[in-house]
């Protein structure tokens, strides 16, 4: 993920023994008695990466627990993203004196089927996807880029964002993508200046698809 933020964003990404790492009291407060050990791992990880990440700020190591959505809560100050996928965790942090909100996804390279895909695509990057260069199965890059929208939407208004409510255009060339939020979820938002438009980059090598975006500061 170092490779599609800016430098304002630490980030850190798992090695093998972060999966079954340390956890802060506040953080294992979080697991219930019955998660399951995949469960565990992902979460584990993740907050290991995400206090990484904070002391890559020079911030101390704070616990980052989860709200009842399961996103993370990060300390005030700061904002960031966590995500992970089989055999990967990456976590993000940030000072909101350099970054609004952050967001970023990883999935694995693969087909998606087509309820999958009408549930994510609009009927418009349906057929974009037909044009894009062959290569890339490019729904499950537009999944991963609404996913890492999404994150960096819901921190700033507070509210849900569906899959159809970001209408993504690409430019593989760049390894770039914009989304352009629908109308109705922008003057519905809570706050004054909802972000409209988000610009994000993206990756896939070694079997993953990556995606991440920045919000800049107001």
């Amino acid at each position: 993920m170092r490779d599609l933020l800016p430098p304002t964003v630490a980030v850190a990404v798992a090695a093998p023994d972060d999966w079954t790492g340390d956890l802060l009291d506040a953080e294992q407060a979080c697991l219930s008695d019955q998660a399951v050990q995949t469960r565990r791992r992902d979460f584990t990880a993740g907050r290991v990466c995400a206090r990484r990440a904070m002391a890559g700020l020079g911030l101390p190591a704070v616990a980052v627990p989860s709200a009842a959505n399961r996103a993370p809560v990060w300390p005030a100050g700061v904002v960031g993203a966590i995500t992970h996928t089989a055999g990967y965790c990456a976590a993000a942090a940030a000072r909101t004196t350099d970054v609004r909100s952050v967001g970023m996804d990883a999935e694995q390279h693969r087909e998606v089927n087509a309820g999958v895909r009408r549930l994510v695509l609009l009927p418009e990057e349906e057929e974009s996807c037909a044009r894009l260069p062959s290569g890339i199965l490019w729904p499950i890059l537009l999944f991963s880029a609404k996913e890492t929208v999404y994150k960096v939407w819901h921190p700033v208004v507070g509210s849900w964002l569906d899959f159809h409510d970001a209408r993504l255009e690409i430019d593989p060339d760049a390894g770039t993508f914009t989304a352009r939020i629908a109308p109705k979820r922008v003057d519905a938002a809570q706050v004054a200046d909802p972000p409209r438009t988000i610009h994000g980059r993206f990756v896939v090598a070694d079997g993953l698809v990556r995606t991440a975006a920045v919000l800049a500061p107001r």
